[in-house]
C-alpha cells in the first residue's frame, strides 16, 4: 500500500537505458503509483546516447542526459565528436550533459594510469555544456571532485550535479562556495560517510538519485533498484536535516526541476 507521507518526487541520476526491457516497462508502469515524475537518464556512451534518446520519444518522463561515462577506456576520437554532435543536434531534448568526469574506481586498479587525457575529455565536455547552456552531472568522487571543480571553475560553469558524492569536508565547502548540487542515493541509510555530508551541505543543493540499476545493500539487498526506493532516501534525510519531511519533499523537488527545466 502507498505510503502517504510521500510526496512527487524526481529521480536524478538513473541509467535507465542499463535495465532489461522487462523491468523498464514495470518501472514506467509503477512511476505514478509511487509519484515519480521523471527519471533523468544518463548515458554511458554514444550507443546509451541513442538508447536513451529513443526511451525519451516513447515516454516523456524520461529525461535524458548524454556524455560518456569516465570508467571505461578512453573513447576514439570518432565518439568523443559522435557525441559532441549529438548533443548539439538534441539539444532541444536533452536535460543536460552527463555523466562524464574522472575515473576514481578505474584508476584504483591502474595507479600509473596517464589522467591528463581524461581530464582534457572532461573540460571538453564541461565547455559544452556552457556552450548550450545545460546542467553538467558528474561522476567525480574524493580528489578527483577538486580536479573537476577547478574545470568547472575555469570555465565558469555553475549548474553542476555531482552524483553521489564521496569526499572531505573541504572539497564540500568548496563546492557549496560555488553553488553546486550534490544528490544522495539509498546508501543515505546504511552509509556513515553519507549521512555525514547529507548532514554538512545545504538542502537548497541537495538531489535525490537511485543511480541504477546499480544494487544497494542494508535494507534494499537482493532487490531491483526502483525509483521508489527514493521516498525512504527522503525520509532519512529529513530525520538527518531535521526538518518536516513535507518541506523536504518540497525543496528537492524544487531543486530538481530548476537545475533540470523540468
Amino acid at each position: 500500500m502507498k505510503n502517504r507521507e510521500e510526496r512527487p518526487v524526481i529521480d536524478s541520476h538513473i541509467h535507465f537505458d542499463l535495465y532489461p526491457p522487462d523491468e523498464q516497462v514495470q518501472i514506467l508502469a509503477d512511476l505514478q503509483y509511487y509519484e515519480v515524475q521523471a527519471l533523468i537518464s544518463v548515458s554511458f556512451h554514444l550507443e546509451s546516447c541513442f538508447k536513451n534518446l529513443r526511451l525519451s520519444q516513447m515516454d516523456g518522463r524520461i529525461r535524458p542526459a548524454y556524455g560518456y561515462h569516465p570508467e571505461q577506456p578512453l573513447p576514439a576520437d570518432e565518439e568523443i565528436n559522435g557525441i559532441l554532435s549529438f548533443l548539439k543536434e538534441h539539444r532541444q531534448s536533452m536535460a543536460a550533459v552527463g555523466e562524464v568526469g574522472l575515473p576514481y574506481y578505474l584508476k584504483q586498479g591502474n595507479p600509473d594510469m596517464d589522467l591528463a587525457p581524461y581530464q582534457e575529455l572532461l573540460h571538453l565536455f564541461v565547455q559544452e555544456a556552457k556552450s548550450l547552456d545545460k546542467p553538467i552531472i558528474l561522476h567525480a568522487i574524493y580528489e578527483d571532485a577538486d580536479t573537476a571543480i577547478s574545470i568547472l571553475e575555469r570555465t565558469s560553469v555553475h549548474k553542476a550535479h555531482f552524483h553521489w558524492f564521496k569526499g572531505s569536508t573541504k572539497t564540500l565547502k568548496r563546492m557549496k562556495d560555488n553553488g553546486y548540487f550534490i544528490s544522495f542515493t539509498p546508501d543515505l541509510l546504511y552509509d556513515e560517510e553519507i549521512m555525514k555530508a547529507a548532514v554538512e551541505y545545504p538542502l537548497e543543493k541537495i538531489l535525490v538519485e537511485t543511480d541504477g540499476p546499480w544494487k544497494f545493500q542494508g535494507p534494499f539487498e537482493g532487490k531491483i533498484t526502483h525509483p521508489s526506493m527514493i521516498h525512504q532516501t527522503m525520509k532519512k534525510l529529513a530525520e538527518l536535516k531535521k526538518e518536516p519531511l513535507e518541506d523536504v519533499y518540497e525543496i528537492i523537488l524544487y531543486n530538481t526541476k530548476t537545475l533540470y527545466n523540468i
